[in-house]
């Protein structure tokens, strides 16, 4: 039975997602700042599983960017100031001032014309898009024009389309850009899934059991001795939220996979809850906080890399290094691209009773300023400081700056001794390269475990 409830699932994914793949043309009105743009007569958008796709002729004519297309390698380049991005015809991968980077969708050709992603560039070009499936428009702000006061990048672009249990596995069909963020509660014991800027598609209701009106539904689930019940609704109408909890008999852990290029299917597998809770086992607790996070990029760097995804990929390398080490247990305040509170950072630590907390920033300044530096709050939590400081400036090779005092909430709320990294600068150009070159990240990663260990005196 549950072999059948799994392969029914997938024939109603290979019957939907064909049609979530095709893409709709509109004569979509375009704005800048708030301002309507002039297209181009006869220029179409298309919304291309969510991806929001223009003429490249709107990116010239329209937002002003220098634009060249090579017939002979089907490459098209976009460049403003000093960003270039160059994009191929079926690829997925751009380059931006040498740096190979990802993109959601590839670019197409569509009657001789061609079709880029507009999120991808014009946030290259330090731009904001937004797409109003309502209206069907689109929406970028300039960098002189703020960030979107709503926080809302990206709005409806993201739909649930089906959702089903199987195998101990929870799987959610997904078209768009969607960001699950995951937690897991007790009293009672529960996972809860939230999607933002993320609402039903409108044939969810034809596959799943769901009230339209209350924007609500539920899961029977029978055989499985984790799970009670999948309960799923539309939580927030501002920004649209998608909300979907797994009702559980008893606390289990899980795993996260899928939507790693977008739409896809969200798996969340269930595994034993054998792990103890941190600290229990008499091991010392790390928290490793990666500052920023989602709307917060946090430092911009001189090719427009940003400092969240820095700060968030060293993390994940010391997270994954002190996971190997027998008496220190490691929990992250965030491990995915998430907003937190710099209160709720604090608390997490401080409700854990860890016994270190280090925050990971990269900094910025002049493009003449280098270096690493490392901050502490308090006298107690110099030791600290200085052990990662050392260890650190070795493995990334830059200026020494010290160990200094910083009034920052992370380490000054935090009640165990802590400490605020600064690895480079993001607007130093041999710094920022650096930071995000893998093989430096992961010396680093090492550095920092180097340091808590010869801090807390473990091996």
């Amino acid at each position: 039975m549950k072999k059948f409830g799994f392969l029914l699932f997938l024939v109603v994914m290979m019957i939907a997602f064909p049609k979530m793949a095709d893409a709709s043309s509109y004569s979509a009105k375009i704005y800048l700042d708030g301002q309507q743009i002039n297209v181009s007569s006869g220029a179409k958008v298309e919304n291309i599983n969510g991806t929001v796709m223009v003429p490249i002729r709107i990116v010239s004519e329209n937002l002003g960017f220098q634009v060249d297309w090579s017939k002979a390698t089907k490459t098209v380049t976009v460049q403003d100031g000093s960003q270039k991005v160059t994009m191929t015809i079926g690829s997925q991968y751009a380059d931006i001032n040498g740096q190979r980077v990802q993109m959601t969708k590839a670019p197409v050709l569509r009657g001789g014309t061609t079709m880029v992603p507009i999120r991808f560039v014009s946030e290259q070009m330090g731009m904001q898009v937004r797409w109003d499936n309502g209206t069907k428009s689109v929406h970028l702000t300039s960098g002189n024009a703020g960030s979107n006061p709503d926080g809302d990048d990206g709005a409806h672009t993201a739909t649930v389309d089906g959702i089903s249990f199987s195998d101990n596995k929870l799987m959610v069909a997904v078209t768009g850009n969607a960001k699950p963020s995951i937690s897991k509660l007790g009293n009672p014991d529960r996972i809860v899934i939230d999607m933002v800027n993320t609402e039903f598609s409108d044939s969810f209701g034809t596959m799943n059991d769901y009230d339209e009106v209350n924007k609500f539904g539920q899961m029977a689930v029978s055989g499985y001795s984790d799970v009670k019940s999948v309960r799923y609704s539309l939580y927030n109408s501002s920004p649209l939220t998608v909300r979907i909890v797994l009702d559980l008999n008893q606390p289990a852990n899980y795993t996260v996979s899928g939507l790693e290029n977008g739409s896809g299917i969200l798996t969340v597998a269930l595994t034993a809850a054998t792990d103890p809770s941190p600290g229990t086992s008499g091991k010392k607790i790390v928290v490793i906080d990666a500052g920023h996070g989602d709307h917060d990029p946090g430092a911009i760097g001189v090719t427009k890399k940003r400092e969240k995804d820095f700060n968030l990929a060293m993390a994940l390398k010391v997270e994954k290094l002190l996971a190997n080490e027998p008496n220190i247990d490691v929990v992250l305040t965030r491990s995915t691209d998430k907003f937190l509170e710099l209160k709720d950072r604090a608390k997490l630590a401080n409700d854990l009773k860890a016994d270190v907390f280090i925050s990971i920033h990269a900094n910025s300044g002049p493009s003449a300023a280098t270096g690493t530096e490392t901050y502490y709050y308090d006298q107690s939590d110099k030791a600290l400081a200085a052990a990662l400081h050392k260890e650190i400036v070795k493995a990334m090779g830059l200026k020494d700056r010290g160990v200094r005092y910083g009034n920052f909430h992370v380490i000054r709320e935090t009640k165990m001794p802590g400490a605020l990294l600064e690895v480079g600068f993001m607007s130093n150009k041999t710094d920022e390269s650096k930071l995000f070159d893998p093989a430096t990240q992961d010396r680093v990663a090492a550095a920092i475990v180097r340091g808590i260990k010869n801090y807390l005196n473990v091996n």
